[in-house]
């Protein structure tokens, strides 16, 4: 069932307080948002430049992670709105980690070959074999080419607050999220807070907001995908229906990422995963 305008204002205004709030207490150059080209962070974002022209404030700068597996509609998608929107877009990658594989996917990557961050990274996680695979939605990669990746930018930019694009009926591992959640200093990782201004939308609330306020979205969505992570671990949930048109009440969002990922999510969140 479809959300009256009155409830999508309802949602949007308490995303809006929350944008507020971290605006109030962190300086913007000390801020920055995390963007995807998926639809929870394209809202995210959304709303941060709603009150930014509201406002008449800046928009923080905004980084987003290329894992190297991934869709060319999600990188076109982006680049056509970082331009049309201004934005301050930084792309980052684990480049090492990619050049040990010879820019392969699932060739094996020695890790004596990798530098000392990474094999530091890879102490830090307990992995003790001499090699593995170049796969993104791994264990291992997900931590070297995301984890890593966000904790080395917040690091360089000296970022204290950063907004990311979370929902809480996503996925279980984020039930229990608070709007502002601070992440303390520890070994390879930086202290600052995660601003998560959109944990109240379920998934039909975010695109029945979507519909409304005519909110851009990548084109794979209207290919039937509800959930989009690496290319080749991302699967079609039902073939040439809309993300929208499906029965998201009594099916899975993420059924089509990789489940052993899914299972990890905890442990992958403890380690710095956003």
């Amino acid at each position: 069932m479809k959300h009256t305008k009155e409830q999508i204002d309802t949602a949007i205004a308490k995303s809006k307080e929350i944008i507020r709030e971290a605006f109030s207490e962190f300086a913007i150059d000390d801020m920055a948002i995390t963007w995807t080209g998926g639809k929870d962070s394209g809202l995210a974002l959304w709303l941060i430049r709603q009150v930014c022209q509201e406002d008449g404030t800046q928009l923080p700068k905004v980084m987003t992670i290329d894992e190297f597996d991934t869709f060319d509609e999600i990188h076109a998608f982006m680049e056509k709105y970082a331009e049309e929107w201004a934005l301050s877009l930084d792309w980052r990658r684990n480049d090492d980690v990619i050049q040990a594989a010879g820019a392969e996917l699932n060739a094996k990557i020695m890790v004596k070959d990798l530098n000392d961050r990474n094999q530091a990274e890879l102490k830090r996680i307990n992995y003790e074999l001499n090699a593995f695979p170049f796969e993104a939605e791994s264990y291992v990669g997900n931590h070297l080419m995301k984890t890593v990746v966000f904790n080395m930018y917040l690091e360089e930019k000296n970022v204290k607050a950063v907004f990311q694009g979370l929902r809480r009926d996503e996925q279980a591992a984020r039930v229990q999220d608070d709007y502002f959640e601070k992440k303390e200093a520890a070994h390879l990782i930086p202290e600052h807070v995660r601003v998560k201004p959109i944990l109240q939308f379920t998934e039909r609330l975010l695109w029945d907001t979507y519909e409304l306020y005519k909110i851009p979205y990548c084109v794979l969505y209207e290919q039937g995908y509800r959930s989009l992570g690496a290319k080749t671990t991302s699967a079609i949930a039902e073939a040439g229906v809309a993300a929208w048109n499906q029965d998201l009440e009594n099916t899975v969002e993420r059924a089509g990422r990789r489940q052993d990922k899914e299972k990890m999510m905890e442990r992958l969140r403890g380690l710095g995963y956003m």
